[in-house]
């Protein structure tokens, strides 16, 4: 089992910046690619942003380039999610994800197998 908890969500204005952080606890976290979703109020999950296992690969949704940051630190079992110049449409609870060794960065959701409970995000206009 892998415990996540993230942190780092609240209010802020349109062109603000916020960053979230997702602490990893109850196995080697090297282990495990990880990954940013998000979900909007009546919408389905999706994909932001996703780190492979040594951070030689990064991947975003093609809403969030240029503007989000995905990074983790193995020694400190952390991810974390740098999000600059937001959006009004950038609000959603935002959630951190554990894919165990996947072959390859995915952005669906059902491959990951471990999920934090979610922060909010709330833009304003």
């Amino acid at each position: 089992q892998v415990q996540l908890v993230e942190s780092g969500g609240g209010l802020v204005q349109a062109g603000g910046s916020l960053r979230l952080s997702c602490v990893a606890s109850g196995r080697t976290f090297s282990n495990y690619a990880m990954g940013w979703f998000c979900q909007a109020p009546g919408k389905e999950r999706e994909f932001v942003a996703a780190i492979s296992r040594s951070s030689g690969t990064l991947t975003y949704a093609d809403s969030v380039k240029g503007r989000f940051t995905i990074s983790r630190d193995n020694a400190k079992n952390t991810v974390d999610l740098q999000m600059n110049s937001l959006k009004p449409e950038d609000t959603a609870v935002y959630y951190c994800a554990a894919d165990y060794r996947p072959p390859k960065i995915v952005v669906t959701e059902h491959s990951y197998d471990y999920w934090g409970q979610g922060t909010q995000v709330t833009v304003s206009s």
